[in-house]
């Protein structure tokens, strides 16, 4: 299965910038639906195959699919802050894939350490897993009652001040490159600080949804594909509701719900002996069927019930 993984990874990296994408070009919302379908498709398959081959079955396969639709809803809050970057820098939209592709480059190598990391920390201090159980809830309550006052400000960014301050910048984007020589000189350009604020963007956002993928299953294998599936499937996404995200705003309410539930989940395995069993071992299939009915209640509540005027100017 890993094997099976790694090629899949492998092959859409060479076809994607090396065969499909070598010039920049903007992305389509028709060829955005495609590469999304085309995502969920090959994530849901690789979900099924996990059923037959892998030695857990069918709680296996309920578990990559409930860290999937976690991380996947969990991105929609990444595209937001994403998209933020991109029009603070005014980087043309044909630059978009570009940035995004070496994003995903990163996200494949952080998060793997991040997941590796916190397989070694379970498997030596078990306890951490109640500390994660805990986090989740408390982040669950911090975007359940979270207002607009929350939205970044890549301005401020810490990081981008370091970067500014310390290494040579163009103020030119020279058609999409990160770095050029000038005068002899080797300078950044703009989009190599949009790519940076990038990746450490989707390290914080990581720092959410790796303790919930934990909360769901312990296998690294299983949160690692489950996390990269989603990942890929951001980029296609991003262009897909680049223009329509802010419609899905009771989605930010069902995400919360989730974590609530992903870290009382957690925090009751603490009670194994005194607690009903049903309790303390929740069924993988129930703990998916809630995951999947919430996400949907939230996008489809959201398109029936339009956010009100008076809520949009707040």
């Amino acid at each position: 299965m890993f094997g099976i993984f790694a090629l899949l990874i492998a092959g859409f990296l060479v076809i994607d910038l090396g065969l499909l994408n070598r010039q920049a070009k903007a992305i389509t919302t028709k060829s955005a639906l495609y590469q999304s379908i085309f995502w969920v498709t090959i994530s849901v398959l690789f979900g099924v195959m996990m059923y037959w081959y892998d030695e857990r079955g069918a709680d296996a396969s309920l578990e990559y699919f409930s860290a999937y639709l976690t991380e996947y809803a969990l991105s929609v809050d990444n595209i937001f802050v994403i998209l933020l970057i991109l029009r603070y820098f005014s980087v043309r939209e044909e630059h978009y894939h570009g940035i995004l592709f070496w994003g995903i480059l990163g996200a494949l190598v952080f998060r793997g350490l991040f997941i590796f990391i916190g397989t070694l920390l379970v498997a030596k201090f078990h306890w951490i897993l109640y500390f994660f159980g805990a986090f989740l809830i408390w982040t669950g309550i911090k975007i359940y009652f979270g207002g607009e006052g929350d939205k970044p400000d890549p301005g401020k960014n810490p990081v981008l001040k370091f970067c500014r301050k310390y290494l040579p910048v163009s103020v030119h984007d020279n058609d999409g490159k990160f770095l050029i020589r000038d005068n002899g000189k080797l300078m950044f350009t703009p989009l190599f600080l949009v790519l940076i604020l990038i990746e450490t963007t989707d390290l914080i956002f990581a720092v959410d949804s790796i303790p919930a993928a934990f909360a769901i299953s312990e296998s690294e294998f299983v949160i690692y594909t489950s996390n990269i599936f989603a990942v890929l499937g951001l980029r296609a996404m991003f262009f897909l509701l680049a223009g329509i995200i802010d419609r899905f705003y009771l989605l930010q309410k069902g995400l919360s719900i989730i974590l609530f539930f992903i870290g009382a989940k957690m925090l009751l395995t603490m009670g194994e002996g005194y607690l009903p069993s049903y309790l303390t071992h929740i069924n993988p299939l129930y703990s998916f069927g809630f995951i999947f009915l919430t996400l949907t209640s939230s996008v489809v509540f959201s398109v029936i019930l339009p956010e009100s005027k008076e809520a949009n100017e707040k």
